[in-house]
C-alpha cells in the first residue's frame, strides 16, 4: 500500500521527527509538510491524493481545531483520516467533536504511530 501523508505542525523539529519516523514505515511513500492549518488547506487543494493527515492542535494563523472545522465541512474530504498529535489530553473531546479520527499523545513513539496508520489506511 502506498500512502501519502501530510504532516501539519508549526514546529520544524516536530515535523522532521515525524518525517524520520514515517520514513521507517514501508507503507508511507510520500510525505508532505505544512506549517499551519492554512498552509495545509492550500496543500490539500493541490494534492488530491493525500491518504492521511497528522495534525497538531496549537499552531499560529489557523490552529488544528479551526483546520478540522473547515476541512470536515467539505464532504470531499470525508474519507481522509486525521490523527491529532498533541501534548494536551484535555482537548481530546474537542478534536473528536470536530471530526478528528484519532488522537496520539506527544512525544510520538514509532510503534504507536504505525499502529494508528495501519488502523486508518
Amino acid at each position: 500500500m502506498a500512502l501519502k501523508v501530510l504532516i501539519v505542525d508549526d514546529d520544524f523539529i516536530n515535523r522532521k521527527l515525524l518525517q524520520t519516523l514515517l520514513k521507517k514505515n514501508p507503507d508511507v511513500t510520500d510525505i508532505l509538510e505544512a506549517e499551519d492549518g492554512s498552509d495545509a488547506l492550500d496543500k490539500l487543494k493541490k494534492e488530491s491524493d493525500i491518504n492521511l493527515i497528522l495534525l497538531d492542535i496549537v499552531m499560529p494563523i489557523l490552529d488544528g481545531i479551526a483546520f478540522l472545522k473547515i476541512f470536515r465541512s467539505d464532504m470531499a474530504n470525508s474519507h481522509i483520516p486525521v490523527i491529532v498529535l498533541s501534548t494536551d489530553d484535555s482537548r481530546k473531546r474537542e478534536v473528536f467533536d470536530n471530526g478528528a479520527n484519532d488522537f496520539l499523545r506527544k512525544p510520538i513513539k514509532a510503534d504507536d504511530l504505525f499502529a494508528k496508520i495501519a488502523q486508518w489506511s
